[in-house]
């Protein structure tokens, strides 16, 4: 069974930065398409950010272009997000997501990802 687990969350003053974990097991991490999702308080959750299996290919949503950054090392089987410059608009919680056959391309809010960790808090304060 696929387990995701996230971790580094926290509070930070705005135009700080974060980066945030995902460990993956149960599986064989490479062969899954790998996303971080937010959900804000009282909003829908959102996209994020996607990456391809391999790591070569990214896809973010428009508000966090060029400020986040998502990765992942497949030998340690785990997913990154490197938040910088960070806005208190960013405030939620933050997951990561896997599926297996998914287009990293077309992964959006709303996608239906195979498997999904319990998220980690990011508050940012003005």
């Amino acid at each position: 069974q696929v387990q995701l687990v996230e971790s580094g969350g926290g509070l930070v003053q705005a135009g700080g930065s974060l980066r945030l974990s995902c460990v993956f097991s149960g599986s064989t991490f490479r062969s899954y398409a790998m996303g971080w999702f937010r959900q804000a308080p009282g909003k829908e959750r959102a996209f994020v950010a996607a990456i391809s299996r391999s790591g070569g290919s990214t896809y973010y949503a428009d508000s966090v272009k060029g400020r986040f950054t998502i990765s992942r090392d497949n030998a340690k089987n785990t997913l990154y997000l490197q938040m910088n410059n960070l806005k208190p608009e960013d405030t939620a919680v933050y997951y990561c997501a896997a599926d297996l056959r998914a287009l990293p391309s077309t992964i959006r809010s709303g996608y239906d990802m195979d498997y999904w960790g319990k998220g980690t808090l990011v508050t940012v304060s003005s």
